[in-house]
C-alpha cells in the first residue's frame, strides 16, 4: 500500500510540475504580447484554462510567477550559450544582448524586478542575489579562460566581471526608455572592444581607412 501511495504521489507531483511549466510558458507568451504591466495572473490563468485561484495554488504571487519565468529564461540561455567548454565568452554575450533586444517584455520584467528586489523581504531578492553572484563567478571564469590572469586593458577577470553585468543591465534600462536611440547590442560590443583592447580597430581598418 505504501508503494502504491508513493507511485500515486509521484504522479501528482509530475502533473503539478507539468502544470507549472505550462503556466510559465503561457506567462512568457503574455509578457511577449502585453509587456510587464499588461501581464496579470488573471490573464495568464485564462490562457491555461485555470481560475486565478487555481493558478495561485502553483504560484502564490505575481512576483513568484515572474521569477519562475526569469529562471526558465536563464536555463534556456545557459543551455544554448555553452560553447566549446567556455561559459559565456565575451562575443557570445554580445549575441545574447542582441537576442534580448527581440524580447522587450522579458527585459521589462527583469529590469522592474531587479530594481524592486533591492528592498528587504522582496520575493525576488533571493533570485537576483544568487543570479548576480553566479554571473560574476562564471563571467570571471570565462574571462580567465579567454584572456588569462589579465585582460588586454589591464583588468583582472575578477575586476571586469561585475562591470560586464553592470553594462549589460544598464544598457537594458536605457534601451527600454529609448529603443530608437540606444543600440543595445552595438553599445555592448563597443564595451567588449574596450575590454579586449580592440576598440576602434574596425573603424580604423574599415572601407576607406588609410594606412
Amino acid at each position: 500500500m505504501a508503494e502504491h501511495n508513493g507511485v500515486r504521489g509521484l504522479g501528482r507531483t509530475t502533473r503539478s510540475e507539468e502544470r507549472k511549466a505550462e503556466i510559465i510558458r503561457a506567462a512568457m507568451e503574455v509578457i511577449a504580447e502585453n509587456g510587464y504591466r499588461g501581464t496579470s495572473l488573471a490573464v495568464v490563468a485564462e490562457r491555461v484554462g485555470l481560475t486565478q485561484a487555481g493558478l495561485l495554488h502553483h504560484f502564490p504571487t505575481k512576483e513568484a510567477l515572474l521569477v519562475a519565468v526569469l529562471e526558465a529564461r536563464d536555463q534556456w540561455d545557459i543551455a544554448t550559450a555553452t560553447f566549446s567548454g567556455t561559459f559565456w565568452p565575451l562575443d557570445m554575450l554580445g549575441d545574447l544582448v542582441e537576442y534580448n533586444s527581440g524580447r522587450p517584455g522579458i527585459v521589462q520584467v527583469f529590469t522592474v524586478l531587479a530594481g524592486e528586489s533591492v528592498t528587504e523581504d522582496h520575493p525576488a531578492r533571493p533570485y537576483f542575489h544568487e543570479r548576480y553572484r553566479l554571473l560574476r563567478e562564471l563571467t570571471a571564469q570565462s574571462l580567465h579562460e579567454e584572456f588569462g590572469d589579465r585582460l588586454p586593458g589591464g583588468l583582472t577577470p575578477q575586476q571586469a566581471a561585475p562591470l560586464v553585468a553592470a553594462v549589460m543591465d544598464g544598457l537594458q534600462v536605457q534601451w527600454l526608455h529609448d529603443p530608437e536611440e540606444v543600440d543595445m547590442a552595438g553599445s555592448f560590443r563597443a564595451f567588449v572592444g574596450l575590454l579586449k583592447g580592440t576598440a576602434g580597430q574596425d573603424a580604423d581598418h574599415g572601407p576607406g581607412a588609410s594606412g
